[in-house]
């Protein structure tokens, strides 16, 4: 499992071709209050049984709120075979600071 910061993020999505999934595992009501554009969310806990679903293929930087929960699904979807997963390391907090200050924080 690769790490990224949220500056190495931001310059990858800006440069990259097949830009990856941006998979969010926080819970509905941290989405809603924010989020990084474009990212998809698929709450941790429905990880076990939704992440056939997904394309063990695919590029896919996970992401939460410090990067806790987002690298303990990292390492899920490794063991299931998926070889492209990258931890967002700080999550959304992180990116709020070093990235989009104009991002709500909590």
């Amino acid at each position: 499992m690769r790490q990224m910061s949220p500056q190495e993020l931001k310059d990858y999505l800006a440069q990259a071709e097949n830009p990856p999934l941006l998979l969010d595992v926080r819970e509905p009501w941290e989405y809603q209050h924010c989020h990084i554009e474009g990212s998809q969310l698929l709450p941790m806990g429905q990880i076990p049984t939704e992440y056939p679903d997904l394309n063990a293929e695919d590029e896919i930087v996970v992401i939460c709120h410090h990067g806790v929960r987002s690298q303990q699904v990292c390492g899920f979807l490794d063991r299931a075979g998926f070889q492209h997963v990258i931890n967002l390391t700080g999550g959304v907090d992180a990116w709020a600071r070093e990235v989009d200050p104009h991002m709500p924080t909590y």
